[in-house]
């Protein structure tokens, strides 16, 4: 078992800058992908960033590539999303997820672990 908890989310004004933190504890192993997806209300979960534990690639979605920024710590299995240039269309409930086999980043559904989710919301 994984257990993952994010950290970091707030109320910022519109261009403003947000940290979330994401540390897991419990099985992990140097093989699986770390990251971030996000749910506004009434829409669908949809992928953000994630980042191989093994060789640290990074993933981004189109919408956040150029602004958002993943990281790392492997000494204490934390991930950090570095958001810049905020707006409104940034308000929701960010998750932390991880991936320990074969499954996509386009899948919510092939997550293995997730958080519980932190509240980012994004004012004009």
């Amino acid at each position: 078992q994984v257990q993952l908890q994010e950290s970091g989310g707030g109320l910022v004004e519109s261009g403003g800058s947000l940290r979330l933190s994401c540390v897991a504890s419990g099985r992990t192993n140097n093989n699986y992908e770390m990251g971030w997806f996000r749910q506004a209300p009434g829409k669908e979960r949809e992928f953000v960033a994630a980042v191989s534990w093994l060789d640290g690639t990074n993933y981004y979605a189109g919408s956040v590539k150029g602004r958002f920024s993943l990281s790392r710590d492997k000494d204490k299995v934390t991930i950090y999303l570095q958001m810049n240039n905020l707006t409104p269309e940034d308000t929701a409930v960010y998750y932390c997820a991880a991936e320990m086999g074969s499954g996509s980043w386009s899948r919510p559904d092939d997550m293995d672990y997730w958080g519980k989710g932190v509240l980012v919301t994004v004012t004009s």
